[in-house]
């Protein structure tokens, strides 16, 4: 960590814990549109999309009358006012780990598969824009992670070369993204994240704690 000069960090399950928002608001669709399901096997579709859950349920129940694209339109809709209610809580840690690297002078960057609504409502929410010299969207790119082509921008805005900044991811495209940019990467490991093959990074860490300046 010393030796690198930057740090670029991923958004979802690393700054806000996404996942038990999205199964939230995924139930909430469910409710919604009157449609019975098991919130426990909601963790046989991690890693899924929303219309493939959708789909399979409205087939089993024989709905015609609303399609998975309906259902996937108003849980995005849904998901977004969540994250702009004000009602989420960053990632423990998450944010003070930042404002310590800010104010130590190292350059930081987010780079987030997520779209600028959902990236703007995280930074504006836990206050941490003023922190990050760049900010970049994946709905701003035609490639998405495991492309290395987000951390690559990202360094270049930053001005440092690839070799010498440091990721902070918590999935397995995420890592992939970051070592074929020619970055070290450190995974958080996020229980909520589902199962993610973090082997491929640098280091391993359960908490920013872990991570040392």
């Amino acid at each position: 960590m010393l030796s690198k000069k930057a740090v670029i960090f991923d958004m979802d399950g690393v700054i806000i814990d996404s996942e038990p928002i999205h199964s939230r608001v995924k139930m909430d669709t469910f409710a919604h549109f009157g449609l019975p399901f098991d919130e426990a096997d909601l963790i046989h579709y991690m890693g899924r999309t929303s219309r493939v859950i959708f789909g399979e349920t409205l087939a089993k129940h024989g709905r015609t009358d609303v399609t998975a694209s309906d259902m996937a339109a108003y849980k995005h809709e849904h998901y977004l006012e969540v994250l702009e209610s004000g009602a989420i809580e960053p990632v423990a840690g998450c944010v003070e780990f930042i404002q310590r690297l800010h104010e130590a002078g190292v350059p930081l960057a987010l780079a987030t598969s997520s779209n600028v609504r959902a990236m703007n409502a995280v930074l504006d929410n836990f206050g941490i824009r003023k922190f990050f010299t760049s900010i970049l969207s994946g709905g701003e790119l035609p490639e998405s992670k495991p492309h290395p082509a987000i951390y690559l921008i990202s360094a270049q805005r930053l001005g440092v070369k690839p070799e010498d900044c440091m990721v902070v991811e918590d999935t397995t495209n995420g890592i992939r993204a970051a070592k074929a940019a020619g970055m070290y990467c450190v995974a958080y490991r996020n229980p909520n994240s589902g199962e993610q093959d973090l082997t491929l990074a640098d280091e391993i860490v359960d908490s920013f704690a872990d991570i040392k300046l």
